[in-house]
């Protein structure tokens, strides 16, 4: 079953625009996703120039594995890369605890679908799919948490502490050493975990994984190696300091140019809020600086720059001078990244997700400052997955979807009144009516007597009014109560479906599925998922 996105709640118009008025944008995207032509001469464009760093890109990515036991298709795909007929098809995400939220993985198989697909269209090419860590964020809190569903259906979140406040400038997030207490929230996370035949194997690669001195970008590399690797997804660590040194003409261009590149961010940016939104804040200049208290955006000042939060300044000079002595020092901000990664890679299309796209469209003018080609930027899937105990509530109840992606209030009144001939709403606006009428003839009684009794009887109804509101919340708690195997019921599946007032795949984990249906249940949704439905999908698991 698919869902059209404008039929769900919360989504910007320039999302849907992208989606299903592509006319609309297309000033800020220029290349379309759905249109063939457009694949066609982003394919020309990367093939008729190739980058000088190519092979040693590929013999980078190669040492990067080089600790590891990677597939066959994988070292090929590796190899690849060298080729002038091999196109990137690129995604990313944040480090998040335990593998983060569903979508992470459902952007990997979107890009590894799309490779299988444009090689039946375009054979004399080969696709590879490439997964950018994105070990440069230095957005902790984003990370360091997980939602799950207990064993009373209720949505808890579990979180990893590193003892640091938080004010506490961490860095990159890719470079944070778990500490004893990843120890002690595994021990947490067994807890909640119910005993199955699927907790014993699950609980003992993550604790492999995720355990004191490894890193978050080193725990979550080894989980999508995991699950991924026999597809030839290649894992990619931009944090490399031979990376970097191949990003020198960037972060180079970026210092030198970053006032032309911000006039045309601004102006962009301004349209967009015109009509649409700016998904992100624009900053003078797109650079951070890594010092020995932690991560820091560059900021101009004057006729120098300094770090943000900082008072010593900085010069242009030196600022090149880390450049090329240690390129490792920098990273670049969202506007910058993509840019990074397309300098990088032969980017024929980026599987992005709704945030994403918002965001590009403020970026798209920055390839044309960098003589880049850009790339398609193409939508992720977007799933639910439906649980068969779900969906018998879903049925017993005759929901539909717009129930299932609906606050909780609502719903549960709409599953009483399925139960109940008594509206508790309408028998008390109907007792409120009478009482108001019945109160004014008496005041029209009374004031024929005394003038001053008007005031009484307007007390007099504030109060009957006031007892009545504290009845009527009696009674729906009394109704609840009634119906309490009826709103748990609903409640389990909101928390399933629409968990914080949010879709599944942006709260829910990889490891709540997992740990239920075993660590290859990606493996049986897998053929399931639609790349090129563009809506959202409910998948029967």
């Amino acid at each position: 079953m698919f869902i059209n996105f404008s039929d769900l709640p919360g989504q910007h118009n320039l999302f849907l625009d992208y989606l299903y008025e592509f006319d609309n944008v297309r000033k800020y995207y220029k290349k379309n996703f759905r249109d063939e032509n457009s694949f066609n001469e982003t394919i020309e464009q990367l093939t008729k120039k190739t980058p000088s760093h190519r092979e040693r890109l590929s013999e980078i990515i190669k040492l990067q594995y080089e600790t590891l036991t990677p597939s066959r298709q994988t070292l090929n795909n590796i190899a690849a890369l060298k080729e002038s007929n091999t196109l990137a098809i690129v995604t990313g995400q944040q480090l998040g605890l335990y593998g983060g939220p569903l979508y992470s993985f459902y952007k990997i198989i979107t890009a590894i679908k799309l490779c299988q697909f444009l090689k039946q269209k375009y054979d004399s090419y080969s696709f590879v799919p490439v997964f950018w860590l994105e070990g440069d964020d230095h957005d902790f809190d984003e990370v360091r948490s997980v939602n799950l569903i207990d064993e009373n259906n209720d949505l808890i979140r579990l979180i990893y502490d590193d003892e640091l406040t938080e004010e506490t400038n961490r860095g990159s997030v890719g470079k944070i050493k778990f500490n004893k207490n990843i120890t002690e929230l595994n021990s947490e996370l067994n807890k909640v975990l119910r005993n199955n035949d699927y907790k014993a194997t699950l609980m003992e690669k993550l604790t492999s994984f995720y355990k004191e001195g490894k890193t978050f970008k080193e725990a979550f590399k080894s989980l999508i190696l995991e699950l991924f690797d026999e597809y030839g997804l290649v894992i990619f660590d931009p944090q490399d300091y031979e990376v970097k040194k191949l990003l020198r003409p960037v972060f180079r261009k970026e210092i030198e140019d970053f006032s032309i590149h911000t006039k045309d961010l601004v102006k962009v940016s301004a349209d967009l809020e015109e009509i649409y939104h700016a998904q992100v804040k624009i900053n003078p200049v797109n650079l951070f600086l890594s010092d020995s208290d932690g991560r820091f955006l560059i900021e101009p000042a004057e006729t120098d720059f300094r770090l943000k939060g900082k008072r010593k300044r900085i010069t242009k000079a030196a600022l090149l001078e880390i450049l090329e002595n240690e390129p490792e020092r920098y990273s670049a901000n969202v506007i910058l990244r993509p840019i990074c990664q397309d300098f990088l890679f032969p980017t024929l299309a980026y599987v992005g997700g709704p945030g994403e796209i918002s965001y590009f469209a403020q970026i798209i003018p920055m390839y044309a400052k960098f003589g880049i080609t850009q790339p398609i930027i193409y939508p992720r899937s977007s799933v639910s997955l439906l649980e068969k105990n779900v969906l018998k509530i879903i049925d017993k109840y005759n929901l539909s979807h717009f129930d299932l992606f609906s606050e909780r209030d609502p719903l549960h009144e709409k599953v009483i009144k399925q139960q109940t001939d008594i509206e508790i709403d309408k028998e008390f606006a109907e007792c409120m009516k009478e009482m108001t009428s019945t109160l004014k003839n008496l005041n029209k009684k009374l004031s024929s007597i005394d003038n001053t009794l008007d005031d009484a009887v307007s007390k007099t109804k504030e109060k009957i009014e006031h007892s009545l509101k504290l009845l009527k919340d009696r009674t729906n708690e009394a109704q609840k109560k009634k119906y309490e195997i009826s709103i748990r019921q609903i409640n389990k599946v909101s928390n399933l479906l629409y968990p914080n007032s949010n879709l599944q795949e942006r709260e829910l984990p990889y490891i709540y599925f997992a740990h239920k249906y075993g660590m290859d249940f990606l493996k049986k949704i897998y053929d399931e998922i639609s790349i090129d439905s563009f809506e959202h999908q409910l998948i029967q698991i």
